[in-house]
């Protein structure tokens, strides 16, 4: 038994460790990425043109998540892990070798038709785009020129994968940062260069897609890696890649495809409510990246050591201490958003051309994108315990149905709630994404939620009702004016939030919770450490 808690308390570390370096990149990343928000909001706003860019820039972005980290990824590292350790490091990187031959042809011929095809893909995305010309022939236009973004970002994908079975996260969560720099500087110095100052961010767009690529190779050099052509296509490992990239382009991504979904019919709606929704969803991926992504990111080469050494106990432990440490953050995460919606948008973005009207609708969108926080980080861990099964198609299926759940419910919802129900429906969707895939993957592995789940997350429900008692006194005290001078509302987010983290980790530690007692034992560990030497 002691050595059972070793290696699982072990395994767990290695989650944990890797999911804080992955964490700590995107956080950075992240940061960067708000900096870019901030100026494309000062610059530009919300209006006409960069609802066209925001469409433009989804149209590739999307098949990113899609061909690259959505499917080609998780697809990708169970069948390499598994080459690593039951056959070779040769063999596993002929596999790569072939892979990324294979995957650059595919880019070059999606790249080519959707340049060729962009005028129907904006037509179907934005198909209310259409009635403004104007708008219209602008989205096509940033679209053809970004399309091949895509062909830079799915071998970053590749590379990711690479380096992630071989334990190494830190250069592709680093990637991002490169495409926000460029995307910055490119508003800043470009946009008087051009007629319609909104191409300077597209031209960004595609330097951050050649750099975050060139940035990887330095890495995959120095782990041995040396990624050159091999035209071994029938290979039974790109079989094997392929059979579960198919469905995974479908399960792995539901909630990008939802927000697709979100993008069409909100182009149907009032001129600013693609941007409203893009500003918020960008709010909820901080949590969303930096934590649940981080963790699923982390996990899933675990899982899939795991996986291929038949150690399906262990799985279980894992996978129920990933959904503990998700929920550790995303449960407050959910409490500080909606608590302090309208604080975040106006500090973040309220300024130029981005007015308080749009911070109000922009906050409306992000209520309800926070009520489904939970769903979006769960997912994430979940299907990487399929894929790492090689199980692709139950993730397929679940989000069909998640699809068709979310289609409804925006038609529903998006009149009365306007934008506000379109983040409502994607929420939805995914909830019954998560609870689909948690029947089907309790059948394959039986129960993995024990009563020590269930224990932590009582736990953290009441510690983030602390945080929300302390956010409302804070409130009492130092009142919000939405209308007050910046410094005056930085300094009541400053107070929120500082004041509700200090509060949720010191009831989380007088309640004893489990993830709170790992993270300082943790730390003094690593403090131990620093000490020694």
């Amino acid at each position: 038994m002691e050595e059972e808690n070793t290696t699982r308390g072990t395994e767990n570390s290695k989650v944990a460790k890797a999911a804080g370096v992955v964490g700590l990149a995107t956080m950075l990343s992240r940061i960067f990425g708000f900096l870019r928000d901030m100026v494309v909001a000062a610059f530009f706003g919300a209006g006409l043109t960069t609802d066209a860019f925001f469409v433009a820039f989804r149209i590739p972005n999307m098949l990113r998540r899609l061909l690259g980290e959505g499917s080609l990824t998780v697809s990708f590292v169970p069948v390499f892990t598994e080459y690593l350790n039951k056959k070779s490091k040769e063999a596993s990187l002929e596999l790569a070798n072939i892979t990324f031959t294979a995957l650059s042809i595919i880019l070059v011929i999606v790249s080519l038709a959707g340049v060729l095809l962009s005028p129907l893909i904006v037509m179907i995305m934005a198909p209310g785009f259409v009635k403004i010309p104007a708008q219209y022939d602008l989205a096509v236009f940033l679209t053809r020129f970004m399309f091949p973004y895509i062909f830079f970002l799915a071998l970053v994908a590749l590379c990711m994968g690479i380096l992630n079975s071989l334990r190494h996260f830190a250069a592709p969560a680093l990637s991002p940062v490169i495409l926000n720099i460029c995307m910055i500087l490119a508003a800043l110095l470009l946009k008087d260069f051009f007629e319609e100052p909104i191409i300077a961010l597209a031209i960004g767009v595609m330097i951050g897609g050649v750099l975050q690529l060139a940035m990887q190779w330095p890495f995959l050099l120095k782990l041995g890696v040396k990624l050159k052509p091999n035209f071994n296509f029938k290979h039974p490992g790109l079989k094997q890649i392929g059979l579960l990239m198919f469905p995974a382009a479908f399960g792995a991504a539901i909630y990008q495809i939802n927000i697709f979904v979100s993008t069409i019919l909100a182009s149907l709606l009032p001129t600013g409510s693609v941007s409203y929704l893009y500003y918020a969803d960008r709010i909820v991926e901080l949590p969303l990246g930096v934590f649940a992504i981080a963790v699923g990111t982390a996990a899933l080469p675990s899982f899939s050591e795991q996986v291929a050494k038949g150690d399906f106990h262990e799985l279980k432990k894992t996978l129920s201490f990933s959904l503990r440490l998700i929920l550790f953050v995303t449960i407050p995460a959910t409490v500080a958003l909606i608590a302090l919606r309208v604080p975040i948008i106006s500090v973040l973005f309220q300024r130029g051309a981005f007015d308080i009207q749009s911070t109000l609708l922009t906050a409306q969108a992000l209520f309800y994108y926070a009520l489904g926080l939970w769903a979006f980080s769960a997912v994430r861990i979940i299907v990487s315990a399929l894929y790492s099964l090689q199980d692709a198609k139950s993730p397929m299926k679940a989000a069909i149905v998640a699809l068709i759940v979310n289609v409804v419910c925006s038609v529903i919802l998006m009149f009365p709630l306007k934008h506000g129900g379109l983040a409502f429906a994607t929420s939805i969707a995914t909830a019954v994404n998560v609870i689909m895939l948690s029947v089907i993957l309790k059948k394959k592995i039986g129960s993995f939620l024990n009563q020590e789940f269930y224990h932590s997350v009582f736990k953290i429900c009441l510690a983030s009702l602390a945080m929300w008692g302390a956010i409302l006194l804070i409130g009492i005290v130092f009142p919000w004016k939405v209308e007050g001078a910046l410094q005056e509302r930085l300094l009541y987010l400053t107070l929120c939030v500082s004041g509700g983290m200090t509060t949720f980790f010191v009831a989380a530690s007088v309640i004893r919770c489990s993830e709170m007692t790992m993270i300082i034992d943790m730390a003094k560990r690593k403090m131990k450490g620093i000490n020694i030497q």
